[in-house]
């Protein structure tokens, strides 16, 4: 039968397996052209707003505001998403990246440091898109495996997020002579990564994943779907009618802003202790190998044992991590187990929460409300980002690391107030 636009038919059987690889495959090779694009530009941003500004004072701005234009940029794209698809906000999502790239150069060209951070505001655009690409793999997955296919596209992100900060040096490399400073020449590169990513989504993520499976939900007698309910007001009242999506939103954004928070000042605390430019860039590698390695892992714990035991995994395993680097104080192999730690558990808490928030939420608010998770996550992780400069000089890294842990405390009291309520008809 017809679906909705986008979704020429209602795939089932071998085709609706066939459907479901294809476009796991689809986004995996986006999100790995996506992260290679982050991961790439970003690599010098702050030696680069360093250089534009004059001020190594104002050098982290230029991560703050990409992580910012992250969240902002969150919302316009799970509206066009809800309207009109998967494909139209993957694809728009890596078209801004590309141009906040673009706009980057410009900016180091020009030596103008606000034409630079509106520029590294709309590079988050493709980190926008990246934590999109998760959602999307859920779409057509049956629910006993919807963890396994978060999980997966969120590894597809460690090949991205291991090459790009390797192939910065290179690209720099590749401007001289262009009158391009050589560090604004990763931002290049990663325009041009995204440019691939969002050609590779337009022309194969087809049939669209979201309408496809609106198209299922409806063949199987569900009532259409108006344009209100897929609406982001929607989206607020399915989060305020369920307590399990109150709790996976915010398991998702503590999870982040602890990680986020810890993760940023060990570098400078590391320093402080003696480590020298390649440890430090050793612990931040065994750090991003504990964010997505295992994140299958993490997938396959979802659907075996369960969402929320799962976020409590992360919750505990990141406590124990804000244990072990704010107390090493100087033991280099203490401080990258508790960054490995903190990665771990941010892997359990990002697929459990974002699993569970899928769980909890009608098919039609779905995009709406995964939209708000990832506002409130980049939102709460900016501001957590900007602040834990502030608490590292006033009482020192190892209050940091406490602070994190107290953020995990909300998730603790909400997964308690779940305990009294009847389970979901999944058991989950």
């Amino acid at each position: 039968m017809p679906g909705p636009r986008g979704a020429a038919a209602v795939p089932r059987g071998a085709g609706l397996a066939a459907l479901r690889r294809r476009t796991t495959a689809v986004l995996v090779a986006g999100q790995i052209l996506g992260g290679l694009g982050v991961a790439t530009g970003i690599a010098l941003a702050a030696v680069l707003a360093e250089e534009v500004s004059g001020s190594e004072g104002l050098a982290g701005l230029a991560m703050t505001s990409s992580v910012l234009g992250t969240a902002v940029l969150s919302l316009p794209f799970a509206a066009l998403t809800a309207a009109r698809g998967r494909r139209a906000g993957l694809t728009l999502g890596y078209l801004v990246g590309a141009v906040g790239g673009g706009v980057v150069v410009l900016a180091a060209v020009l030596g103008s440091f606000p034409l630079l951070l509106l520029g590294t505001a709309a590079f988050g655009a493709g980190s926008a898109a990246n934590l999109q690409a998760r959602f999307a793999a859920a779409d057509l997955a049956e629910p006993a495996h919807r963890g396994r296919a978060i999980s997966t596209v969120v590894w597809a992100t460690t090949v991205g997020a291991v090459l790009g900060p390797n192939i910065a040096a290179p690209a720099g490399r590749s401007v001289r002579g262009l009158g391009v400073p050589e560090a604004a020449g990763p931002f290049l590169w990663g325009a041009g990564v995204f440019l691939l990513a969002a050609a590779l989504v337009f022309v194969l993520l087809r049939p669209d994943p979201l309408l496809t499976a609106r198209s299922l939900a409806a063949a199987d007698g569900h009532a259409p779907q108006s344009a209100e309910s897929r609406s982001l007001r929607a989206g607020l009242r399915a989060v305020a009618a369920s307590p399990r999506a109150r709790l996976a939103l915010v398991a998702v954004a503590c999870s982040h802003t602890t990680m986020v928070s810890i993760m940023v000042m060990t570098p400078v605390d590391l320093g402080h202790h003696g480590a020298g430019i390649e440890l430090i860039g050793l612990v931040i590698s065994i750090h991003i190998a504990g964010m997505y390695a295992f994140s299958p892992l993490m997938g396959w714990l979802c659907d075996r044992i369960g969402r929320i035991p799962v976020v409590l995994v992360g919750v505990a395993v990141l406590a124990c991590a804000a244990l072990v680097a704010g107390t090493a104080d100087g033991d280099h192999v203490r401080s990258a187990t508790g960054l490995f730690l903190l990665g771990l558990g941010w892997s359990a808490g990002l697929v459990g929460g974002s699993t569970l928030l899928t769980d909890s939420v009608p098919h039609s608010a779905r995009a709406a409300v995964q939209g708000l998770s990832d506002l409130s996550m980049n939102a709460a992780a900016g501001a957590g980002g900007a602040l834990a400069g502030l608490v590292v000089a006033q009482a020192g890294y190892g209050w940091l690391n406490a602070m994190g842990a107290a953020l995990l405390l909300p998730v603790v009291a909400l997964v308690l107030h779940l305990r009294f309520r009847p389970p979901a008809p999944d058991g989950r």
